[in-house]
């Protein structure tokens, strides 16, 4: 790879990461205006579709939707719509540690689906992803160390997706970008309707949306659809464990706008529990290494 290619897709990745750390805020601004969060993440992501359609429509030629291509958009789509309700009603780190447990999902689900031996690195990422959950979320009083309420639990649900999606993605190097990138954004706008189906008097806010939500939709729009395309190409051309540590840069960036934009405060114990589970997703790099040394 280039120098200059390599350069790109660090870039790539790190704007991912900076956007996923700040993204709450706007998604929470919009909730306090009465866009719920289903509502939010349809239109923000209904805009990316619509761009990626006219422009890449014609270029796909699709005889058929491949059915890899839809499980890639439901796991993605579930993955970012939990995201986004998760950081509006939770709080932002520990949804975000909680997010980053995916590691943890990854080992497994690569062994169920893939067949990957398990090795070394694999029982390590195993073994801290757990302990870390399980020492972020101990309060004795409470019983058993699970989530606390609805935003963890989503935030669960979407690491375990987002790990679904990169091993399904696994089995799809045969499509581009574009493909990928719109599957995304379809599985996103899907989900988010079924979910508004559910509560549709979320709609009756669209006449009143004040000029201020348009534009902070607009610019989210604008952000996902040009990140979802920079994180795809950084991802195809970065090693792994290059793309998870720089992917946990948004973890800083998350903790230092939660606190300065909500002054969210994490303990000591919550910590120490995401420490460890950062350290499980930085040894997750080397499961690919681990994998093909065998």
């Amino acid at each position: 790879m280039q120098p200059k290619e390599k350069l790109l897709a660090i870039s790539g990745l790190f704007s991912g990461a900076i956007v996923w750390g700040l993204i709450w805020y706007p998604y929470r601004l919009l909730e306090q205006m009465g866009i719920s969060g289903a509502l939010s993440s349809l239109l923000s992501y209904l805009v990316p579709l619509l761009i990626g359609i006219a422009f890449y429509s014609g270029r796909l030629r699709f005889r058929r939707f491949p059915p890899l291509l839809v499980w890639i958009g439901l796991t993605a789509g579930w993955t970012n719509l939990a995201y986004v309700l998760a950081v509006i009603h939770g709080e932002v780190m520990r949804v975000l540690l909680l997010f980053y447990l995916s590691p943890l999902w990854t080992v497994i689900l690569a062994r169920l689906i893939l067949r990957e031996r398990l090795h070394f690195h694999g029982y390590l990422v195993m073994v801290l992803s757990f302990s870390g959950a399980v020492v972020m979320l101990w309060r004795p009083a409470l019983g058993l160390p699970l989530p606390q309420n609805a935003a963890e639990w989503l935030a669960l649900s979407a690491g375990l997706m987002f790990a679904a999606s990169n091993v399904l993605s696994r089995h799809a190097e045969e499509f581009d970008i574009r493909r990928k990138s719109l599957s995304i954004w379809a599985g996103v706008s899907l989900l988010s309707l079924l979910a508004i189906g559910f509560q549709p008097a979320s709609l009756a806010v669209l006449p009143a949306i004040p000029l201020s939500g348009w534009v902070w939709l607009l610019w989210v729009s604008i952000l996902i659809f040009a990140v979802t395309l920079t994180v795809q190409y950084g991802l195809a051309r970065a090693p792994a464990n290059q793309a998870i540590v720089i992917f946990l840069f948004e973890l800083v960036v998350a903790a230092v706008s939660s606190f300065y934009l909500a002054g969210e405060v994490m303990s000591a114990q919550e910590w120490l529990g995401g420490a460890m589970i950062v350290a499980a997703s930085l040894f997750s790099g080397k499961l690919e290494a681990s994998s093909q040394s065998y």
